[in-house]
């Protein structure tokens, strides 16, 4: 049986993963390589340098495809999936870097079509003033089902000063996820589709007592109306899961407390160091402080280690509890699936699509080796080219007692990244399971 690819749901939000990504190629045509041999050139005379006829820059369209000379970067767009249908259009991108080759601003807003829900539009702004602090504005729409509006802004990163804040606020309308059942022996064939539509606002405070140590306090208020789907040839959710907890709309509010401690070495591309989040909360759907919905309990670790000249072995573990759940929505159980970790939330599985498997309690782990195998300038700023070997393990458990290292789906893949230090990550990553393959492309590390 042939599986279908899956591609991030989000085209436009990986301007920058695929801005780096196609920088690669043009970079090794274009580019001077940063391991070119320095004596090597200095041996050239100066008299036979100064002979060699400058470069014309170049013109016409060419002078669109060349990352030196470009206004912006025109990265064509083509998405072909199970979940969006097959999406084309362009994403016009603009990077701002300082005098050290960093990237300070990105600008990429992107023009495109898809089938489903036809033409559509997003404007994207992500900002690094400092290494300190970071925001960000993405917002768009398509003439069918989708909206999105997301800003996020983060200060005091470095934990220099007594607190730290991030903070967000987000508008989004998305067409595209699935709900195959609870439990961790979902069948692939009770495929259904939704239209997730959710308003949130999340703040997190932390309390620096150290450069390693912080109590972080998360407060999250978000309102959740899960809708019929609308994808054509995939059952909607009401058809096959009408008793389902957490259709129509549905109200959180989050009251949680972690206890940090980081001491990676760099909070974007870590190489040593580790990082353990212990916490606990509650989750009302009336009133400020009770488990009126559920209440969790859970640990979230990260681990980096270098094991030889440019590789690195990363290690993440997650493991979710909720000791009280009182009807709790089916998108507020534990999940796994998809490419991502959050604290508290969904957990990687790249086997899978996003949200795979749902149940009360959640582990997962992922081991990387992540290895540099190249690197050069482009794009005005700095890239390096990282392979990244990986397996993902993971189960969802309704009992407490259930043993959660039993009955894990194995995920085995590959993760290509372009990393343009100090803040920026884009990755293609390629995982395989039981239910076949699938692609994901991003920004940021998983963990």
């Amino acid at each position: 049986m042939v599986t279908p690819i899956r591609r991030a749901k989000c085209p436009g939000i990986v301007a920058l993963a695929l801005s780096v990504l196609w920088g690669v190629v043009a970079a090794l045509q274009l580019a001077t390589p940063c391991w070119a041999d320095s004596a090597e050139a200095a041996e050239v005379p100066a008299s036979d340098a100064s002979a060699a006829p400058a470069s014309a820059p170049p013109s016409g369209l060419s002078r669109w495809f060349n990352p030196a000379n470009a206004p912006f970067i025109p990265i064509p767009l083509i998405g072909v999936d199970p979940d969006s249908g097959t999406t084309l259009g362009v994403i016009p991108t603009w990077l701002k870097t300082d005098e050290h080759h960093h990237i300070r601003r990105i600008i990429a807003p992107d023009v495109l079509y898809n089938p489903y829900f036809g033409i559509g539009f997003h404007a994207r702004v992500y900002a690094y003033p400092s290494v300190d602090e970071q925001w960000s504005v993405v917002t768009g729409a398509k003439q069918r089902v989708e909206r999105k509006f997301v800003v996020e802004y983060q200060s005091g990163r470095l934990r220099a000063q007594r607190c730290s804040f991030n903070g967000s606020l987000m508008y989004d309308r998305d067409g595209t996820p699935r709900f195959f059942g609870i439990g961790n022996q979902s069948p692939q064939s009770a495929e259904t589709n939704y239209t997730n539509e959710q308003e949130s606002v999340q703040a997190q405070i932390g309390l620096n007592l150290s450069k390693a140590w912080q109590l972080l306090y998360t407060g999250r208020m978000r309102v959740l109306d899960v809708l019929p789907g609308t994808l054509e040839r995939i059952a909607s959710i009401g058809d096959r899961f009408g008793d389902i907890l957490g259709l129509g709309t549905s109200h959180e509010l989050l009251n949680r407390l972690s206890v940090v401690y980081d001491t990676r070495d760099d909070l974007t591309v870590a190489s040593r160091g580790m990082k353990w989040v212990v916490y606990g909360g509650l989750a009302s759907r009336h009133g400020v402080f009770n488990d009126s919905l559920y209440s969790e309990a859970g640990v979230d670790a990260s681990a980096f280690r270098p094991i030889a000249k440019d590789t690195t072995l990363a290690a993440h573990l997650a493991v979710r509890y909720l000791p009280s759940a009182h009807r709790v929505p089916f998108w507020a159980l534990s999940s796994i699936g998809g490419d991502r970790s959050q604290v508290g939330g969904v957990q990687p599985l790249r086997g899978f699509g996003a949200g795979r498997f749902y149940d009360r309690n959640s582990f997962s782990t992922t081991i990387e080796l992540r290895r540099t195998v190249m690197s050069f300038n482009a794009i005005s700023t700095h890239v390096e080219l990282e392979l990244a070997p990986f397996v993902d393990l993971g189960r969802v458990f309704a009992r407490s007692s259930t043993w959660p290292l039993a009955q894990l789906h194995k995920v085995g893949g590959l993760g290509i990244r372009g990393i343009a230090r100090p803040f920026v990550v884009g990755y293609v990553d390629i995982g395989y399971g039981s239910e076949g393959m699938a692609v994901f492309t991003g920004i940021n590390y998983p963990f």
